[in-house]
């Protein structure tokens, strides 16, 4: 996400309109490529991250009030959640305005962002994120190519069946990578189910789950979640009997009510 700052307007002594200057800073980070460039210097990344922080408050005007259902907000909104696929960001509430709009205009409608947007969602799992998209799309539109695979990915992903997953995802490669950080993204979902899910599991089985990763990788994310390696490539997830949590029910009646209830039996 982008970090707030109280300083972003320091960057902003053009005297531009703030949706000009929004438009601005999207065609500098299309140009660019990455807000968070590594060959930047101090002053000019710290200007690109305040920059970042104008245009997530900028857009974040745009929804409030009446304004959400401006269509003239379309465009920029729609190069917002290009912003998001690029630069690892999500705003859940941007990208439902722009499919609200596309549901008052049927006209505006754009496939590619709508795949981003939905793509996204999946990301969040297992937050309801996409099924808020979803319910915003037509029945046409859910069956149409590429909709119909990515609502398939989506039904997979729920069931938890990683590895029939994983191999759609790489079929479909070229529209999975165009959303940056997509795969670790499940795979932090993968790794809440198998917390909750596991005491033990294989270490092979734990790689095809993660999505074929290699040992290094397999390592990063075992360490990554307090896991420990054991003998016969086993690896210990978590006693799932300490996570066991009872509840004690303390239902307070009264004297008058058992009377009346005791009277009622008779």
């Amino acid at each position: 996400g982008f970090q707030d700052s109280n300083k972003q307007q320091e960057c902003f002594q053009d005297g531009h309109p703030a949706n000009i200057k929004l438009f601005l800073i999207l065609g500098h980070s299309h140009q660019t490529g990455h807000f968070r460039s590594q060959n930047t210097g101090e002053s000019e990344s710290c200007c690109i991250l305040k920059m970042a922080e104008a245009m997530r408050q900028t857009v974040a005007s745009m929804l409030k009030g009446i304004e959400r259902y401006n269509a003239e907000n379309l465009p920029t909104l729609e190069r917002y959640v290009e912003i998001q696929s690029r630069e690892n960001a999500y705003d859940l509430e941007a990208n439902l305005a722009v499919l609200k709009l596309y549901q008052f205009d049927p006209q505006t409608y754009n496939p590619e962002i709508t795949c981003q947007i939905l793509l996204k969602a999946l990301t969040n799992f297992p937050h309801t994120d996409f099924v808020l998209c979803k319910c915003l799309l037509s029945e046409k539109h859910l069956v149409q190519h590429p909709i119909d695979h990515i609502m398939y990915l989506a039904d997979i992903l729920e069931r938890c069946d990683f590895q029939q997953f994983w191999d759609r995802v790489h079929a479909m490669s070229d529209m999975c990578s165009r959303i940056t950080g997509f795969h670790d993204s499940i795979r932090k979902f993968v790794c809440h189910v198998v917390g909750i899910t596991f005491q033990t599991v294989d270490r092979h089985l734990l790689a095809q789950l993660l999505g074929g990763v290699d040992d290094v990788t397999l390592r990063q994310w075992v360490n990554k979640y307090g896991w420990k390696e054991q003998e016969n490539n086993m690896i210990f997830i978590a006693n799932q009997d300490e996570n066991i949590k009872t509840k004690n029910i303390t239902e307070k009646i009264d004297f008058e009510s058992a009377t009346t209830i005791m009277a009622a039996l008779r």
